[in-house]
C-alpha cells in the first residue's frame, strides 16, 4: 500500500494550494480528485484575486496569496495578469465608501488610488459617462484564466515536485483515521496509507461523512455568469467591479458609513437576486459579466437547479448596458456556479488525522493560497 505524509481530497483552489505548501515544506503529496478534471468553483468564476473585497483575516491571506501566485508565475505560466482591480461608484453613497476604504487600505500600506470621473473614463473609455461618479484602484491586484489556472498549476506542481502525485477519476468511499495516520480507498479498490487526510472538496464530504454534513449549517451559492462572444476591439484590462460590488463586499461593509446604506428603487431587484456587476476581459477578448447569488442548504442543494434563469440574465445584461458601452447582449455562453459557504467563514473539522477543510465560498480563488500556507504550518 502507497504512503504519504498528506492526501488532499479535492484539487480546486483550496485543495492544491494545500498541497502546494506541503510539497514546499518536501511532504509526499497524493491529490486525489473524483472528476476527469476540476470541474467546481474554481473553473467557474471570473478568476479576479481581489484582497481589496476582503476583511478581517481573509484580507492578509488574501495579500499573501498575491505574493505567492506572482511567485508562482514567475517559474510557469498559471496566466496571472497583473492589471489591477477598479471599483467603479457611481452615486454619492457608493462614492464615499470608496473613499472610506481608500483610508483604510492606504493606512494599511496596501497600494490604491481614487481616480475622478474624468480619469475614469480616460482609462476606460468605454464605460457610460453618465454611469461614472469615480473609481479607487487597487493596482497590485491580478486576474487568472479560471478555465485555465487550476489545471496550469496542477502542472506546475507535478512538474517541480516529484513528491506529488496527482490522481483523477479518483473516486474516494473511504477514510478511516488509524493510530499511525489514516488509510484511503478508491472506488476501484485501491488503497493508501497517510499521516494526514485533507478533504478540500466543498460540499462533496456529504458522501464520505453524511451526519457531519448535515449538522455543519453550510449554505450552496448559486451563481449566473456569461461570456460574450471575442471583442479584441475592447480594451477592458482588470477586474472591473461596480457600484453594486461597492454595496456588497465585505470591505465596504465595515466602511462607517454602510450603515446608513440605503437602497434606491432601481436597484432592489437586483438586490433581490443578489446580483452584482463584474467585468472580467479573458486572452481571447471576450468579457465575462456577471454575477447573480441565490441560497440553499447545502443539504436541499438540488433546490437550486441545475439550469439558468434567463430572467435573472436579462437583469445583469440590462444593469451592465447601464455602465459599459460595448453590445453586452452579445453572449456566446451562459452558466451557472455553485459554491459552499458558511457563516463561520470556513468549515474545519477534524476527524483524528482527517482534517475537513471546506466551505470558504466565494473567497477561494483569493486568499486560499495564504490560508493554505498557515494551515500546513500548522500540520506540521
Amino acid at each position: 500500500m502507497a504512503s504519504f505524509d498528506f492526501i488532499i481530497i479535492g484539487s480546486g483552489a483550496l485543495g492544491t494550494f494545500h498541497a502546494f505548501h506541503a510539497a514546499r515544506a518536501g511532504k509526499r503529496v497524493l491529490i486525489l480528485e473524483k472528476d476527469n478534471r476540476p470541474v467546481g468553483a474554481t473553473v467557474r468564476n471570473f478568476g479576479q484575486v481581489v484582497p481589496s473585497g476582503l476583511s478581517g483575516r481573509w484580507y492578509p491571506y488574501g495579500r499573501r496569496s498575491l505574493e505567492l501566485y506572482r511567485e508562482i508565475q514567475q517559474e510557469f505560466d498559471i496566466t496571472v495578469r497583473q492589471n489591477g482591480s477598479v471599483y467603479i461608484a457611481s452615486d454619492a453613497e457608493e462614492w464615499a465608501l470608496a473613499n472610506e476604504l481608500y483610508d483604510q487600505r492606504r493606512a494599511d500600506g496596501y497600494p490604491c488610488a481614487l481616480w475622478s470621473k474624468a480619469q475614469t473614463l480616460a482609462h476606460y473609455p468605454v464605460l457610460q459617462p453618465d454611469y461614472v461618479l469615480g473609481a479607487l484602484v487597487f493596482p497590485e491586484e491580478i486576474s487568472v484564466e479560471p478555465d485555465r489556472m487550476i489545471h496550469r498549476l496542477l502542472t506546475y506542481l507535478t512538474t517541480k515536485y516529484s513528491t506529488v502525485t496527482y490522481r483523477n477519476n479518483a473516486a474516494v468511499i473511504g477514510c478511516e483515521s488509524t493510530a499511525e495516520g489514516a488509510t484511503v480507498q478508491l472506488a476501484n479498490g485501491e488503497r493508501f496509507q497517510t499521516q494526514r487526510v485533507l478533504l478540500c472538496n466543498g460540499s462533496e464530504f456529504r458522501l464520505l461523512y453524511p451526519d457531519l454534513f448535515a449538522q455543519s449549517g453550510l449554505v450552496v451559492s448559486k451563481l449566473q455568469m456569461m461570456q460574450t462572444v471575442p471583442m479584441p476591439q475592447i480594451a477592458l484590462p482588470g477586474n472591473i467591479l461596480t457600484g453594486l460590488t461597492i454595496r456588497r463586499y465585505e470591505s465596504f461593509a465595515d466602511c462607517p458609513s454602510y450603515a446608513n446604506l440605503q437602497t434606491p428603487d432601481h436597484l432592489a431587484e437586483l438586490k433581490k437576486w443578489g446580483i452584482h456587476i463584474l467585468f472580467k476581459q479573458a486572452l481571447d477578448g471576450s468579457i465575462i459579466i456577471g454575477d447573480s447569488h441565490e441560497y440553499a442548504s447545502a443539504t436541499q442543494i438540488d433546490d437550486l437547479g441545475f439550469d439558468t434563469n434567463e430572467a435573472i440574465n436579462q437583469l445583469i445584461i440590462e444593469e451592465a448596458r447601464r455602465i459599459v458601452r460595448f453590445p453586452v447582449d452579445q453572449i456566446q455562453r451562459t452558466w451557472a456556479g455553485f459554491y459552499a459557504q458558511t457563516t463561520q467563514e470556513i468549515f474545519e473539522a477534524s476527524l483524528g488525522n482527517i482534517h475537513i477543510i471546506t466551505g470558504i465560498g466565494g473567497k477561494g480563488m483569493t486568499s486560499s493560497a495564504g490560508f493554505a500556507e498557515e494551515n500546513i504550518q500548522r500540520f506540521l
